[in-house]
């Protein structure tokens, strides 16, 4: 039987929700699958600053260092003392985001299927900020050679895994940042060489805004810097039913930890409106991770079982009231539960 220990971070607002009806999703997976997976919960966020007066205590990180893989809920105004630093601290380089078009959702296009690969340590995100005077304020770009090369790689060797169109489409604003743009341009021609059979496209990052929802069904893999690639991610979600069909995963060489992309939606809690597709699928990943890092058919069918679970009663219109459906946020998982359930039988 596979074992793996899971550390899992239920986040703040809608957190717990999406996290209660996940573990659902799991509990199905487990039984159908030869999978024990041992969560072990873990306070980081909002909530545990008000109550330990820190956002992200040391026995959290401590857990999560002597864990297989984490698993998170979305956090609120500390998202940048604990998923920005834990990024950081565990060399979680490249920022992975499915944007895909799935049956049954508001999509603009049903042929949308791109993944974002995105510098996830470097750019303003380093937190390099300090006062000039009273009136300027002044906030450092860090691009380096070493972080652009590996994260083009990391896009380059996912568009040859994907083998849909072969593409990948560096967006920068070269023009303009000559420096630091202009180093990422560089490193991505660089890194082109060595994928003769993928294509390298570059656009500005203006230019890319219009383009995500002029022609969506033209892209590939995206790789880009940290800020761009959120905003840019964060739009595309808009193409395929918003931020609720949006999982994400940061991955670094020996460590990684999915989350929906968005944020902790406190307007929502307590509605139980929330789409949990999100954290859903970032479960679904993170099987898909931990079958490829330790050659684990099991789990590799389970992230299938996940998402063909996702796919089925999205289909059949059985989903949340955002997208016309009925369902509250946990009868949401209880039903993609039952489909994975059924696929047994």
């Amino acid at each position: 039987m596979s074992r793996y220990k899971v550390a899992l971070i239920p986040g703040d607002g809608v957190g717990p929700e999406l996290t209660d009806t996940t573990l659902k999703v799991f509990d199905a997976i487990q039984e159908r699958f030869t999978l024990n997976l041992d969560f072990i919960k873990l306070e980081a966020g909002d909530a545990c600053l008000a109550e330990k007066g820190v956002a992200l205590p040391e026995e959290t990180v401590d857990a999560i260092k002597n864990s297989h893989v984490c698993i998170k809920g979305p956090v609120g105004e500390t998202a940048a003392d604990v998923i920005v630093k834990l990024r950081m601290m565990f060399d979680l380089y490249a920022n992975f985001r499915p944007i895909k078009s799935y049956p049954g959702v508001p999509c603009l296009r049903d042929d949308i299927d791109m993944m974002f690969v995105r510098e996830n340590t470097e750019d303003l995100y380093k937190g390099f900020e300090f006062m000039l005077d009273n009136d300027v304020a002044i906030g450092l770009r860090v691009i380096t050679r070493k972080g652009c090369e590996r994260i083009a790689r990391k896009a380059f060797e996912t568009a040859r895994i994907r083998k849909n169109k072969l593409k990948v489409t560096a967006i920068h604003k070269s023009n303009v940042m000559r420096k630091t743009c202009g180093l990422f341009a560089e490193a991505c021609r660089r890194v082109a060489k060595e994928y003769p059979d993928v294509t390298l496209n570059e656009q500005y990052v203006d230019a890319a805004s219009m383009r995500l929802i002029k022609e969506p069904q033209n892209y590939d893999v995206i790789v880009t810097t940290n800020v761009f690639g959120d905003i840019l991610s964060d739009e595309a979600a808009q193409l395929v039913g918003g931020l609720g069909m949006a999982p994400g995963g940061n991955i670094g060489d020996n460590f990684a930890i999915f989350e929906p992309i968005h944020g902790s939606a406190p307007t929502r809690v307590g509605k139980h409106t929330a789409n949990p597709c999100s954290m859903i699928l970032a479960s679904k990943m993170m099987l898909d991770w931990l079958g490829e890092k330790y050659g684990d058919e099991v789990c590799l069918n389970a992230a299938g079982a996940i998402e063909k679970g996702v796919r089925e009663i999205l289909s059949r219109g059985l989903t949340v009231p955002d997208f016309g459906g009925a369902l509250t946020t946990l009868q949401m998982g209880e039903t993609i539960s039952q489909e994975i359930t059924r696929m047994s039988n």
